[in-house]
């Protein structure tokens, strides 16, 4: 089997997109499917047309904009147009059995086109739909032109793939309210490598370093983006310092957010329990999460948080980690409060203070939870398991193809 998959960004840029990616490609690959990758006009410019990164190869795409191209309504044109050229390039190279595109609908769409060209069946993967991941980042309303195009643009896509994946039960819900059937969608969840996490002994000389040894820490790993909620964590330090006068709260990431994150917390005078451990290389990140007794997700709630399940929980759970979020769709697919975690109402401070309380107030049940949570990961967000789905959906639609004879005609 040769897969091409048709990706939006890859390494050596660090975000969940690539960290879910790579997991596919290995376990793809440790399956005998041979895979090549291919990357769109927004991913960080390079001027090498394939690039070797960690030892996988990736196929680019120019990243350059031409002028007439600012125009309002062109550039997603001339990018999507110049994406389809460069996907079916490397089509009549590595000459693919199945073309994967991974969202946004600026991949599908070209990978649609190629498909079409070269009857090659396409299977489209979602993992946020763009309207939304759009107004997560504050550039569109629900209620404006932009969106409602977004949308048509990912039905239509949707609508046209050999199969479709979702990354969690609400995006699935979704796409089959679209219109597309529902033995057409299948959700490969987020998941981790069975064994590659563990609970750790803490690094002292880090925590002597962060003044934390010793103390009660909670922590978030991740993006400062808006929808993260972060302000609400900020806001619930001071109460949560009045039972734990020790509480240290480390927040490893960065983003949009930061600046404004740090005059918060000057603004509320938490900034002795606050600690911004700003991008911390991936190899270290062990070491943070051996010094972390609670991991908070203050998620807000929107249609993106409320039908997208994260990844960073997953990774915590795996880690023996306790973990607080907020009672959202997304959240609520992989936690089971008062047994694998706590939740708590979005967007209330006071709530979060209760939860994160009521977790330490708890320590002689950590033991049970943690297991349960390791459990949950095992059973449910195994990479290995999750990818073995894949075989399924291939086999169906090279089955179901009418274009296998033309793919002959290509090699």
């Amino acid at each position: 089997m040769r897969v091409l998959h048709v990706l939006d960004h890859s390494i050596p840029t660090r975000t969940g997109y690539t960290i879910r990616t790579l997991q596919i490609l290995r376990n793809q690959r440790e399956l005998g499917w041979e895979t090549f990758h291919v990357t769109g006009p927004k991913h960080p410019a390079t001027p090498l047309a394939a690039e070797t990164v960690d030892g996988w190869s990736f196929f680019r795409t120019d990243t350059s904009t031409p002028v007439y191209a600012a125009l309002p309504g062109l550039s997603e044109l001339v990018l999507m147009k110049r994406f389809a050229g460069r996907i079916g390039e490397v089509v009549r190279e590595v000459q693919p059995d199945i073309i994967h595109a991974h969202s946004p609908v600026l991949n599908a769409l070209p990978a649609l086109r190629v498909a079409a060209r070269y009857k090659i069946p396409l299977v489209y993967e979602v993992r946020a739909l763009w309207e939304d991941a759009a107004v997560s980042k504050g550039k569109c309303t629900e209620t404006s032109a932009r969106y409602y195009l977004s949308k048509a643009m990912e039905t239509y896509a949707l609508r046209r793939a050999d199969a479709v994946v979702a990354i969690c039960e609400g995006l699935r819900k979704e796409i089959i309210g679209r219109g597309v059937p529902a033995d057409r969608v299948t959700v490969v969840p987020n998941g981790i490598a069975l064994g590659g996490a563990r609970e750790g002994v803490p690094d002292q000389a880090l925590a002597d370093k962060l003044g934390v040894s010793g103390r009660p820490v909670i922590g978030f790993i991740g993006s400062f983006e808006p929808y993260e909620g972060l302000s609400v964590l900020l806001a619930a330090v001071a109460d949560l310092v009045a039972a734990l006068p020790d509480l240290r709260v480390i927040l490893i990431g960065g983003g949009v957010e930061e600046t404004a994150l740090r005059e918060e917390a000057k603004r509320l005078g938490v900034t002795d329990h606050v600690i911004f451990a700003g991008h911390v290389p991936h190899g270290e990140i062990q070491s943070y999460y051996d010094l972390i007794d609670v991991c908070v997700y203050p998620r807000l709630s929107m249609r993106l948080t409320e039908m997208v399940t994260p990844l960073k929980p997953v990774e915590a759970m795996a880690q023996g980690k306790i973990v607080v979020a907020t009672n959202i769709g997304g959240h609520r697919e992989m936690i089971q409060d008062g047994v694998t975690g706590h939740l708590f109402t979005p967007g209330d401070p006071q709530a979060l203070a209760r939860a994160v309380r009521d977790a330490f107030e708890r320590r002689n049940d950590w033991p049970a939870e943690r297991a349960a949570s390791r459990r949950y990961v095992d059973e449910h967000r195994n990479w290995r398991r999750n990818v073995e789905r894949y075989k399924k959906i291939y086999d169906s639609v090279t089955a179901a193809s009418p274009y296998q004879p033309a793919m002959a005609s290509i090699r």
